[in-house]
């Protein structure tokens, strides 16, 4: 049997990375837990401080097969390489034809830039593009596949 799991990501903005990562990936806004209408009235119930309510921001994929993500907010800048990352399967992996998958990926990619991701790298596989190599809004690098 597995377990279930989550990802969580450090970082200085999590709604905005959070905003990133719903359109990276098409997933939502987590809802809040059951019995609560809001996030903000379970953080009250909690005795959350209101000062810290904005510290964090959750995200669920919509049909509920993915991990849960959470954006967690840190005071330190990221520093170093990531020893973890996503790869974006846009295009629909590697089993999918190259010439359905290339298109897929180069829109997706454009698509993540336009919402402030970065292209580190173009890497290539028999002579032809393969993956494209990001960094989100605050440096997390991922791979569109």
């Amino acid at each position: 049997m597995s377990t279930t799991w989550s990802l969580t990501i450090d970082c200085a903005h999590p709604n905005a990375l959070a905003g990133f990562w719903a359109l990276a990936l098409g997933y939502v806004e987590k809802p809040p837990p059951t019995g609560f209408g809001s996030w903000e009235e379970w953080f009250a119930h909690h005795d959350v401080p209101e000062e810290e309510w904005d510290d964090g921001a959750y995200l669920s994929d919509p049909d509920g097969v993915g991990p849960d993500l959470s954006f967690l907010k840190v005071p330190e800048p990221r520093v170093g390489k990531n020893r973890l990352h996503l790869d974006v399967r846009a295009g629909g992996g590697r089993e999918t034809p190259w010439d359905i998958r290339w298109p897929r990926v180069t829109e997706a990619v454009e698509r993540l830039t336009a919402a402030g991701g970065t292209v580190i790298q173009v890497h290539e596989l028999q002579g032809r593009p393969d993956h494209v190599e990001m960094a989100d809004p605050e440096g997390h690098v991922f791979c569109v596949v």
